[in-house]
C-alpha cells in the first residue's frame, strides 16, 4: 500500500495511513492498495461491506457505480492486448471528499502512465484525479483497438495469400475476445453516463460537465468494437471463401491431369488386348512410335490446357 498527498500534481509519500483520516489544508490523498489491504483501510474510512465483497470476489467484475453515504465507489475495466489476447483488469476505485483509494488485483499500466498527467494538470482534488484516471482508461481503448484492427488486416492478407488451418482458430479465438470485450463496453459506458449526468455532490459541477466527452469517447469504442465483429465475421466468410476456391483449384487441376491421361490410356489398352492382328504390333519400332506418339499427344494437351489457364 503506497499514501501519497498530491496537491497541484506533486506527491508528497506519507509514511502513516492515520494522516489521511483528516483533511489535508490543501490537495488531497491517494492510497494506492491491493485487495489485501482492505482489511486495513474498510475500518478507518467506513468502506461499504460489499463493496469490500466485490473487491475480493474473484470473479469478474462488471463495471458499475454505487453511491454512499460518505464515499462512491466505482468499477471500471482497464484493458490491455499482450500475445495476441485481450487482457480485462479492474479497477476498484473510492472516491472520498479529501481520499482517493485505488484497489487493484494485478497492475495497472494506467496508475502508472496517470502521474505525468495530474502533475501537468495540476490536480488537487480527487474528482480531477478521478476524470484523468477515467480518461486514461477509455483512451487506452482506442490503442487495443488500433491493434485488433491490424491484426485483422494482416489476418486478412494471410488469408488471401496463403490460407492455413491455424488461420480459423485464430478467427475464432480474436472474435471471442472481441466479443467478450462487448460485454464490458454497455456497463462502463453506463458508468460514465452517470458520472456525466447524475448530480453527484463529490464530484464538482463544472468538473462533471467534462466528463461528456469521455462518455462521447466510450460511444466511439463500443461502436469500433461493433465493426471489429462484423469484420471477424466477414473474415470468416473469406476465409471458406478462399478453402472452397483453393479446392476448386485442386479440383481443376487433378481434372486437367485426367483428361490428359485418357487418350494415352485408350492407346495403351488397344494395344493391350489379346489380339494377334494389330497394326504396328509386330513393327520393330511399334513400341516407340507409339510411345513418342503419346508423348506428343500429352504435351500438345498440356500446351492447350496452359494457353486456355486450365493449368
Amino acid at each position: 500500500m503506497k499514501i501519497r498527498h498530491v496537491n497541484n500534481g506533486v506527491f508528497t509519500t506519507v509514511e502513516q495511513i492515520d494522516t489521511a483520516l483528516a483533511p489535508p489544508a490543501e490537495g488531497f490523498y491517494w492510497i494506492d492498495a491491493d485487495v489485501d489491504d482492505l482489511i486495513v483501510l474498510q475500518p478507518l474510512f467506513g468502506m461499504h461491506d460489499l463493496a469490500v465483497e466485490d473487491c475480493l470476489n474473484e470473479e469478474e467484475q462488471r463495471p458499475k457505480i454505487e453511491i454512499y453515504e460518505d464515499h462512491y465507489f466505482i468499477v471500471v475495466n482497464s484493458i490491455r492486448f499482450d500475445d495476441e489476447e485481450i487482457f480485462l483488469r479492474a479497477l476498484n476505485i473510492f472516491l472520498g471528499r479529501h481520499y482517493i483509494i485505488t484497489v487493484t488485483k494485478q497492475k495497472i499500466n494506467e496508475l502508472r502512465t496517470l502521474k505525468p498527467i495530474l502533475w501537468e494538470q495540476e490536480v488537487c482534488r480527487p474528482d480531477q484525479f478521478l476524470y484523468h484516471l477515467v480518461d486514461l482508461v477509455v483512451d487506452n481503448y482506442f490503442l487495443v483497438g488500433d491493434r485488433i484492427d491490424g491484426r485483422i488486416e494482416t489476418l486478412e492478407e494471410d488469408i488471401l495469400m496463403h490460407t492455413k488451418k491455424s488461420h480459423l482458430n485464430e478467427i475464432i479465438g480474436l472474435r471471442g475476445e472481441i466479443l467478450w470485450v462487448r460485454k464490458v463496453l454497455g456497463p462502463q459506458r453506463e458508468v460514465i453516463a452517470t458520472l456525466n449526468k447524475k448530480e453527484l455532490r463529490l464530484i464538482d459541477d463544472q468538473l462533471q460537465k467534462y466528463f461528456s466527452d469521455i462518455y462521447e469517447n466510450a460511444l466511439k469504442v463500443a461502436e469500433s468494437f461493433e465493426t471489429y465483429r462484423d469484420l471477424m465475421g466477414n473474415l470468416r466468410e473469406a476465409y471458406q471463401s478462399s478453402l472452397t476456391s483453393r479446392a476448386n483449384e485442386i479440383m481443376r487441376v487433378f481434372t486437367a491431369i485426367t483428361t490428359i491421361f485418357m487418350p494415352l490410356t485408350f492407346i495403351t489398352g488397344i494395344y493391350g488386348m489379346n489380339f494377334d492382328v494389330i497394326p504396328g504390333l509386330h513393327f520393330p519400332y511399334g513400341a516407340y512410335i507409339s510411345i513418342g506418339v503419346m508423348l506428343l499427344l500429352g504435351l500438345g494437351m498440356f500446351i492447350i490446357f496452359r494457353k486456355k489457364e486450365w493449368l
